[in-house]
C-alpha cells in the first residue's frame, strides 16, 4: 500500500467562511464536502449552475441544456443554445463596476513597472478589437500571440477573445522553426509579437525570430509588433507590420464590441510541446477552459475580489492564459512579470510578494528547490504577511521540499494548494480544497465537477495502489479535440479504456480520499518486473546529502527488462561523487529495496527542464541512448543535454 504522507495543515474558519466554495455548498444546501463532491459527478448540471451563479459569469443569451453527449463523451458539447463572450466576464463587467481596481500588475528584470486598472484594460481592449477587424480579422480567424508576459499580452489576449478570434499562444522562448510550425499549422491571419525582452540579462530578439519563421509560412497577412525592449532598430516590413500604437488606432471605436460566441466556439488553441512526436493543437472553447479554471481557483485557492496573485508562467503555456483569464473572471489583480523568476537576485519572488501584498503566489516544485538552495535569508529580508495560499502545479513534489516550503515560506500556518491537470482538460484534475486537511506533497480531492479514478492495466478501479489517472466522465474544460486532427486525438485520449479518458499520469488515491501523483505513466520505470515513478525514485534521492536535483530514467537491460540510472546535479563543486553515489545507492536499497539498484549514477551540471519548470525525462533518455528526442522547442536550457549525453556509455560497453 502506497504512504499517502502526514497531515500538515488543518483548515481553520478563515479559509472556509466567506469562500466561493461555501457559497456553493449553501446554494445547493450540502453542508459536508463529500457530499458536494457527490453531488457535482452525479447532478453536474445542478453543480455547474450554482457555480457559475456564484462566480458572477454573464451570459448574452441562456444555455438551454447543460450537455449534449449525442456523439459520444469524446465529443460532448456543453451550455447548449447559449451565447456569451468570456471577455464581457472578464473585463466588461468589472469595467462597468470597479474601474479603478487593478487588473494587471507588471515588471520585468531591469526594474520597469506598469499597472492596468479594468477601465484602462476595457478601454485598450476595445481599440484593439477595432484594429483586428480593420485587419480582417472575423469570427473564427487565429491569431497568433508569440509575445513575453507584459500588459500588452493581457490586451492582445482579451481583445482577440473580444473580437471573436482564436488566440493561438507560443512560447517566448520558441526558435524560428517551433515558430514557423504553430502559425503553418493553425492557419494563423494576424500575429502579435514584441521587438523581444530580456531573461537573466540576455536579449531575446523576437521580432527578427518571427521574421525568419515567417519566411517559412504562407497565410499572416499582418504583424502586430508591441516595442517592449524599445528598440529603434527593430526591422519592420511595410505593408504587413505595424506597431502597436498603429493597430489600436486602426479601427473606429464603433466596432470595438464584443462578439457573441457559441459556448462550444473555439477560443483558444493551445500546443502541447512533447518530447516526442508534432505537438499537440489543443483546442478550447469559450464555455470551457475559462470556466473550468476560474472554478479551480475559486474552488481551491480562494482567489477572489481583493486578491492579488504572482504568477511566473509564460504565456505560451496553459497557466499563463488560462490563469489570467481566471482571475480577471474573479475580478482579482494579476502581478506578472517578464524574466526569469529568481534573476536578477534569489529574492525577486519575494520581493513581488512584498511590495504587491500578494495574497497567492504560484510556485512549481522545481522553482522552489531552485530557490531553497539559496537559504532562508533572501525570503526572511522580505514581508509575506499578506500571503493567504500558496498555489504550486507543474511536477510531484519531493517531501524535503514541500516541508521546508511549508516551514520556511508558509510559517506552519499557511496552506500549499497542490494542483495538477494539463493543457489538454483546461485545468486541474486534482487539487487541494481548503475546508480538508492537506498531506505532504499530496491532493486531498479530485477537484469538484472531475469524475477521477486510477486504473490497473485491465481498467480495474484501484485504491491505495499506484496504476493510471482516468477520467470516468467527461467534464467543463476538457479540449474539444486537435486542431484538423480528431484521430489523433482519441486514440491519445480515448481507446484504451473505451469511453474513459487516460491522463498519462501515474496516480494512487487512499480510502480516506488524498491523492498523490508519481510523473508521466509513459515514464515509468519497470525493473525485474517491479514498476516504479520515476518521482517516487527522485524523492529518494533528493533526500540524500550533496544532492541538489535528480532524475531517474530507465534504459533496456538484457536480464532485468530494465535498468535504472540516475542523474544528479551536485549541491556544489566540492562534492565527492563517490560518496553521493553510495548514498544514494543506501538509500534507494532502504527505501524501495535492492530491485532498485542503480546501474549507473552519472552526476552532471544541469538537468533540462521546460520553463514552466517541468523535467524532461524522455529528453534526458533520448539523449543518454542517443535515440531521436523529438520535440524540444519548449525546453528553458537545451545545453543541458550535452552533459547527458556525454555521460552515455559506448554500445559495446552497456549501461555503466
Amino acid at each position: 500500500m502506497q504512504d499517502f504522507g502526514r497531515v500538515v495543515w488543518e483548515p481553520t474558519p478563515e479559509y472556509f467562511d466567506g469562500s466561493h466554495l461555501q457559497a456553493v455548498m449553501r446554494r445547493l444546501q450540502v453542508s459536508d464536502y463529500d457530499d458536494l463532491y457527490r453531488l457535482s459527478i452525479d447532478s453536474p448540471d445542478r453543480f455547474w449552475k450554482a457555480t457559475i451563479e456564484d462566480i458572477g459569469i454573464e451570459w448574452m443569451e441562456p444555455y438551454q441544456q447543460f450537455v449534449d453527449l449525442t456523439a459520444g463523451p469524446e465529443w460532448a458539447r456543453w451550455f447548449v443554445g447559449g451565447k456569451l463572450n468570456i471577455a464581457q466576464s472578464a473585463v466588461s463587467r468589472w469595467a462597468r463596476s470597479d474601474p479603478r481596481r487593478v487588473a494587471v500588475a507588471w515588471e520585468d528584470e531591469r526594474g520597469r513597472s506598469a499597472r492596468l486598472t479594468y477601465g484602462e484594460l476595457e478601454r485598450e481592449m476595445t481599440r484593439l478589437v477595432a484594429g483586428l477587424r480593420a485587419l480582417g480579422v472575423r469570427k473564427g480567424d487565429t491569431v497568433a500571440m508569440f509575445v513575453p508576459m507584459c500588459p500588452e499580452t493581457a490586451v492582445a489576449y482579451m481583445a482577440i477573445v473580444a473580437a471573436g478570434g482564436i488566440c493561438v499562444p507560443m512560447f517566448s522562448g520558441y526558435g524560428e522553426g517551433a515558430v514557423a510550425s504553430r502559425l503553418t499549422g493553425s492557419g494563423a491571419q494576424v500575429l502579435v509579437t514584441a521587438d523581444g525582452f530580456h531573461r537573466r540579462g540576455r536579449w531575446i530578439p523576437m521580432k527578427e525570430i518571427a521574421d525568419r519563421a515567417l519566411e517559412a509560412v504562407d497565410g499572416v497577412r499582418a504583424v502586430i509588433v508591441i516595442p517592449h525592449g524599445g528598440m529603434p532598430d527593430t526591422p519592420m516590413r511595410s505593408g504587413r507590420d505595424l506597431w502597436w500604437e498603429e493597430a489600436l488606432a486602426a479601427g473606429s471605436p464603433a466596432v470595438g464590441g464584443l462578439e457573441p460566441m457559441d459556448p462550444n466556439d473555439p477560443l483558444m488553441t493551445l500546443y502541447t510541446s512533447g518530447t516526442t512526436a508534432r505537438p499537440k493543437g489543443t483546442v478550447h472553447v469559450h464555455g470551457g477552459m475559462p470556466l473550468k479554471m476560474t472554478q479551480d481557483l475559486a474552488h481551491c485557492m480562494n482567489t477572489g475580489e481583493g486578491s492579488v496573485t504572482v504568477f511566473t508562467s509564460d504565456f505560451g503555456w496553459l497557466a499563463g492564459p488560462g490563469a489570467l483569464v481566471s482571475s480577471l473572471n474573479l475580478g482579482a489583480t494579476s502581478v506578472i512579470y517578464t524574466g526569469a523568476p529568481d534573476h536578477p537576485g534569489p529574492d525577486q519572488v519575494w520581493k513581488l510578494v512584498e511590495k504587491y501584498r500578494a495574497t497567492h503566489v504560484w510556485l512549481p516544485p522545481t522553482l522552489v528547490r531552485a530557490l531553497r538552495n539559496h537559504g532562508e535569508e533572501p525570503i526572511r529580508k522580505h514581508d509575506l504577511s499578506s500571503l493567504k495560499v500558496l498555489p504550486s502545479t507543474g511536477e510531484p513534489w519531493d517531501t524535503d521540499t514541500y516541508l521546508w516550503y511549508i516551514d520556511v515560506v508558509g510559517q506552519r500556518r499557511l496552506p500549499v494548494s497542490n494542483y495538477i491537470g494539463g493543457t489538454e482538460v483546461g485545468g486541474g484534475i486534482l487539487g487541494c480544497v481548503l475546508n480538508r486537511p492537506i498531506t505532504a506533497a499530496g491532493f486531498n480531492t479530485a477537484i469538484p465537477g472531475v469524475a477521477a479514478d486510477v486504473f490497473d492495466d485491465t481498467g480495474r478501479s484501484l485504491t491505495g495502489e499506484v496504476g493510471e489517472l482516468v477520467i470516468t466522465k467527461p467534464y467543463v474544460g476538457m479540449t474539444k479535440a486537435f486542431w484538423n486532427d480528431p484521430e489523433r486525438y482519441l486514440e491519445t485520449y480515448w481507446r484504451r479504456f473505451q469511453g474513459v479518458w487516460l491522463h498519462g499520469d501515474w496516480a494512487a488515491r487512499s480510502e480516506a480520499g488524498q491523492w498523490r501523483i508519481y510523473g508521466r505513466s509513459d515514464d515509468t520505470i519497470k525493473v525485474a518486473g517491479k514498476r516504479f515513478g520515476p518521482a517516487e525514485i527522485e524523492e529518494v534521492v533528493l533526500t540524500c546529502a550533496g544532492v541538489r536535483d535528480a532524475a531517474a530514467i530507465g534504459v533496456p537491460d538484457p536480464i532485468k527488462g530494465s535498468a535504472l540510472v540516475v542523474m544528479v546535479v551536485p549541491a556544489g563543486p566540492e562534492t565527492d561523487a563517490a560518496e553521493v553515489r553510495a548514498t544514494i545507492e543506501k538509500a534507494l536499497d532502504t527505501a524501495l529495496g535492492r530491485v532498485m539498484k542503480p546501474s549507473a549514477i552519472h552526476l552532471v551540471a544541469a538537468l533540462p527542464y521546460t520553463r514552466t519548470a517541468k523535467l524532461m525525462r524522455r529528453a534526458i533518455r533520448a539523449a543518454y541512448l542517443g535515440t531521436d528526442p523529438g520535440d524540444l522547442s519548449g525546453m528553458d536550457n537545451p545545453e543541458a543535454l550535452e552533459a547527458v549525453a556525454a555521460a552515455r556509455p559506448s554500445a559495446a560497453a552497456g549501461v555503466d
